[in-house]
């Protein structure tokens, strides 16, 4: 701790001379204030352990440093894995036996009407060959259990036992160690017999310190040959807080808040004494342990780099964990912070902290929902609860001088109408052990164990049966109450016999390319097209005068026409903007769509705007200049904006028919007018998306989509019919095609709710286009099980033969916009909606690293969904048309290349190791939108983020080669002379420019060579001529 003191004090007079440095620069006095309340905090928190420096973050802190992901790897060798349970939950048989009763046999007769007794628990004490084979089963090292007082001495006192329950336990611990299973015994796990509350007031009374010592050292007369790990009390907090404060636990007493201090006073000194006798008369011949589970929540505060935010969080961690924790692992004494606030705090005398301070041989913690509940009850001091176990365990680290420590419960909940499948808990239980994980491996912290929780359904406290947390299910109204593992149960168990976590969804990373003339392209939305030239200083022919009159304007001289020169595209300043932020990315594709709207107002041929169109082919072909080819969109709707012409929508949009046969005339516009340019058509991106605008009915979302797949068969017919056969381009529509995961992988509802999600979402459109000319069967099966149910009035319209044939095949390549990958949840609902038609629902891995709108990282998925396409619909052409990531940072964009390095990594993998014909990946998106998601490369304002560079790099080396210095796509001396020539074919105008500066300048300097020239042979004469003339007047009469 001496260590610990000169940091608090180094801190202080830094402090010090901070206030210094701001009375000397004449600053607010706000500051001088805020200073000494600054001080003063410090004091009255004590100057406590390192444990405040926990929730100071590095403002240098990457979203995607490896520290802070899931952590795929092993624990320590030596790592014990076990399970735990608490007697008055699981035993059951409160009367049997003679068996005395406890003060929560009494609290729950009296408290909860509904929960008459545990007589409905899962009933251990009678069926322990049922709780040894879930142990088997689960294989554990080892199993945490309480001993009910009261069953060993019906009245508290030590006495004469009971038989029968003596002989449960040495027959429980027998069994455990006959499977090589360590029990971890604890003392007292909340059942206080009823007697001692009776007779002595319970916890308020001191007397039972020793009468819980005597209890004590009788367990360690009888059992402690056997047991190696003991733990005196469980979670004292939840005992003092809850009952004798709050009232919410038994005893139930809502007393004042000097009680419940005094009671965890008592405790601690119950604990210390039974530590101590151990300790003395046991430990020298029996080699075991000792310690006290330590219950608490964790905080974090609102504002990291608010000083005032974080000694709240202290605050709150030192009234919960620290006013145990800091007289048992610390110095033994209270948090000072506590005995400030506190007046009537009780006072340890110097013996008695010399007494406490040091009887744990391990940190025993706790850490699951007991520790967070109810919300109203805890102490948050302002700030944020959180789930952050990887952070408390450092808080304890740092504040506690890195003890040992076991995770003596950890878990989390369901609902009691939950069975076995648990996917909640699966995803808590993998979150919560990865944090441990990632506490041993990246910060040094020494946990040597931990404790799921709990084996078996019980009684849950103050929720008595209405949650549930156990890892095996239990009918508590059958007769037989078998042990069924739940899926949490099975996670469990992979985890202990891999010892930790393996990847099994990727190959290593791949150092290859991709083909020579594979396409990188950036992904735009809808251009909106200027009307008129932004730059028409050299179209108008009028000539202007500037300032004539003194106003700074320019006027118009009446009469007087230029020449002027033709417009050209570079006129619109939004093509230079184009032209510049895609010279910048490198790539070699653009993909763009047309505004339908602008182009044909009316949505018929009656109006067809032609600046506009020339606005989109100025695109193209100045793109073309730069050696970029675009994809272009013909409509590209969104849940904002559905871009329809103001017409079609006023006769119903979609859901009329005659819309596809409008679509198809503004088809054959654009192939007519742009296709000569254009070699990539998409024809409608995302219908499959369309379902949240057209969600009146499920009849209206199937009847839209029904018309918008016909739509784009006759646009496809139309190009491959009348333009094909000279344009020689290709054309498809882009599909959303994110993945779908079981959300629970031991679950089979859940896999074939993931296998229904890619029928209802991808093959509701590719499954006609790709494969049969129908929806698929699987969609159809299963719309018509819920009519025959009677839970959804749903009709998915149906092709007549001539339709299906010009739907079939009508597509030249699989074009996929994909994003993440879904965790899909079986989840039956009822109603007519397309949403409620698939019985599912999302749930969010909180174990993935996620974008700020919530899109998990799952670069697997990508994959996984490649290959599906090429097994579902056979070895056809794709392109990834958009993905991508939304990413907050403007000036430090790591997330964005994180996505793209994985994500293109795995498009690598399914093009060389899976084959998989991938033709061209596309990043979304060029520029982002005001108020939206970040998903830009540059900001809305045209300014450009890293991940730009990161794009370059990954183009320019044409995916992860080995050798960085090698291209197998080397240009020849052919191509780069073209590439000369395409420079010089972009840069005319300031090539122009530049020679006829150059050539102004060479005749400006001639001119001023020969004027200099002319002036010397000038001055010579003349000097010439005055000499003659001297002469001459020398020579004259008037000299002689």
């Amino acid at each position: 701790m001496n260590g610990f003191f000169s940091a608090a004090v180094q801190e202080i007079l830094l402090l010090t001379l901070a206030l210094k440095t701001s009375i000397m620069s004449s600053q607010r006095l706000e500051r001088f204030v805020a200073f000494w309340t600054l001080v003063f905090i410090r004091i009255v928190t004590g100057l406590s352990g390192e444990g405040r420096s926990v929730w100071k973050k590095d403002p240098n802190f990457s979203p995607v440093s490896e520290t802070q992901m899931f952590l795929y790897d092993t624990f320590p060798k030596e790592f014990l894995w076990g399970v735990g349970t608490g007697a008055f939950q699981v035993e059951g048989s409160w009367r049997k036996d003679g068996k005395g009763s406890s003060i929560w046999d009494h609290f729950i007769r009296s408290e909860f009407r509904a929960a008459n007794s545990t007589d409905a628990s899962s009933d251990s004490y009678t069926l322990l060959d049922k709780d040894l084979s879930a142990l088997d089963f689960l294989g554990v090292t080892f199993y945490q259990f309480s001993i009910s007082w009261s069953r060993l001495f019906p009245t508290g006192v030590v006495a004469a036992p009971n038989e029968k329950g003596l002989q449960y336990y040495n027959t429980l611990i027998d069994s455990l160690l006959y499977r090589n299973i360590d029990p971890v015994v604890t003392l007292y796990h909340w059942d206080l017999p009823l007697m001692l509350q009776e007779k002595y007031g319970g916890w308020k009374n001191e007397s039972v310190i020793d009468i819980f010592n005597d209890y004590a050292t009788f367990c360690f007369q009888t059992f402690g040959d056997r047991v190696k790990y003991w733990i005196t009390i469980h979670n004292p907090y939840l005992v003092a807080w809850h009952g004798y404060g709050t009232g919410v636990h038994a005893p139930g007493e809502k007393g004042k808040i000097a009680t419940v201090y005094s009671v965890g006073h008592n405790l601690i000194k119950a604990h210390a004494k039974v530590w101590h006798s151990y300790k003395t008369h046991f430990q020298p011949y029996q080699k075991g342990m000792m310690s006290i589970v330590l219950g608490s929540h964790w905080i974090e505060p609102n504002k990291s780099e608010d000083a005032l935010d974080i000694a709240k969080c202290q605050q709150s961690m030192d009234r919960v964990l620290g006013w145990f924790a800091k007289p048992i692992h610390g110095d033994g004494d209270y948090p000072e912070e506590l005995k400030n606030e506190f007046s009537f705090l009780p006072r340890f005398t110097e013996d008695e902290k010399n007494y406490i301070k040091g009887t744990a041989d391990f940190f025993a913690f706790s850490f699951g929902p007991d520790n967070f509940k109810p919300p109203n009850t805890l102490s948050k001091m302002g700030q944020n609860l959180s789930l952050n176990l990887r952070e408390v365990l450092n808080w304890i680290k740092l504040e506690y001088n890195s003890p040992r420590i076991l995770i003596a419960e950890n878990g989390w909940f369901t609902d009691s109408h939950v069975k076995t499948d648990d996917t909640t808990a699966i995803y808590m239980m993998k979150n919560f052990i990865n944090k441990v994980l990632q506490a041993i491996k990246y910060d040094n912290i020494d946990v040597f164990g931990y404790t799921a929780w709990s084996l078996l359904d019980g009684f849950e406290w103050q929720h008595a049966y209405n949650i549930r947390r156990g890892l095996f299910y239990v009918d508590f109204k059958s007769e037989k109450k078998e042990r069924i593992p739940k899926s949490s149960a099975l996670h469990y168990k992979q985890i202990i016999q891999e010892n930790g976590f393996f990847p099994r969804e990727s190959n290593p990373s791949l150092q290859a390319q991709f083909s020579c003339d594979f396409s990188w392209g950036i992904t735009e939305s809808v251009l909106k097209a200027e009307f008129v030239a932004s730059s028409p200083q050299f179209c108008d022919s009028s000539l202007y005068l500037w300032n004539v009159t003194g106003d700074g304007l320019l006027h118009k001289v009446k009469g007087v026409k230029l020449k002027t020169r033709p417009a050209q595209c570079t006129d619109f300043v939004s093509i230079k903007k184009q032209l510049d932020l895609l010279e910048k990315l490198k790539v070699t594709h653009y993909r763009f769509a047309l505004d339908w709207s602008l182009i044909l107002p009316n949505g018929d041929l009656s109006v067809v705007n032609r600046q506009v169109l020339r606005y989109y082919r100025c695109v193209i072909s100045e793109v073309l200049k730069q050696n970029i080819q675009s994809m272009v969109t013909l409509y590209y709707p969104t849940h904002a904006y559905l871009g329809l012409p103001g017409p079609l929508l006023q006769t119903g949009g979609w859901l009329n028919q005659s819309t596809a046969y409008a679509f198809q005339d503004y088809a054959a516009l654009c192939f007519r007018e742009l296709g000569d340019l254009v070699k990539l058509w998409i024809t409608i991106n995302e219908p499959n998306r369309l379902s949240d605008v057209y969600n009146r009915s499920s009849n209206d979302t199937y009847r839209a989509a029904h018309n918008l797949l016909i739509a784009h068969a006759m646009a496809w017919r139309i190009y491959d019919e009348q333009y094909r056969s000279f344009q020689y381009g290709k054309v498809s529509l882009s599909l959303h095609s994110d993945w779908a995961e079981p959300a629970n992988p031991y679950s089979e509802s859940h896999s074939k709710a993931a296998n229904r999600f890619l029928q209802f979402e991808i093959g509701w459109f590719a499954n006609p286009i790709f494969k049969t000319g129908d929806y698929p069967a699987t969609m159809r099966e299963y719309i018509s099980f819920k009519n025959r149910n009677g839970l959804s009035y749903s009709l998915l319209p149906s092709f007549t033969s001539k339709e299906k044939q010009l739907i079939k095949g009508a597509a030249d390549f699989y074009a996929l916009n994909h994003f993440t990958t879904r965790f899909v949840v079986h989840e039956p609902q009822n109603g007519s909606q397309y949403e409620f038609d698939r019985d599912i629902q999302f749930l969010q891995d909180i174990t993935c690293l996620s974008s700020p709108s919530r899109l998990a990282v799952v670069p697997w998925g990508l994959r996984k969904v490649l290959r599906w396409i090429k097994t579902t619909y056979g070895d056809i052409d794709i392109y990834i048309t958009a993905n991508g990531i939304d990413d907050q940072s403007l000036d430090n964009d790591e997330l964005r290349n994180y996505y793209l390095g994985k994500y293109v990594q795995e498009v690598l993998k399914a093009y060389h190791i899976d084959k998989v014909k991938i033709k061209g990946y596309y990043a979304f998106k060029m520029t982002e939108e005001k108020s939206k998601p970040r998903f830009g490369f540059f900001t809305s304002d045209s300014k450009g983020k890293p991940s730009i560079k990161f794009y370059n790099n990954l183009i320019s080396n044409n995916g992860f080669p080995a050798d960085l210095q090698f291209s197998a796509c080397n240009p020849s001396r052919q191509e780069k002379q073209c590439s000369f020539c395409l420079f010089i074919s972009q840069k005319q105008p300031l090539i122009f420019f530049t020679c006829c500066l150059f050539s102004t300048l060479i005749l400006l300097l001639t001119i001023i060579f020969f004027h200099k020239r002319k002036r010397r042979k000038r001055f010579k004469a003349k000097t010439i001529w005055i000499c003659v003339s001297f002469y001459k007047e020398d020579t004259s009469p008037l000299f002689q």
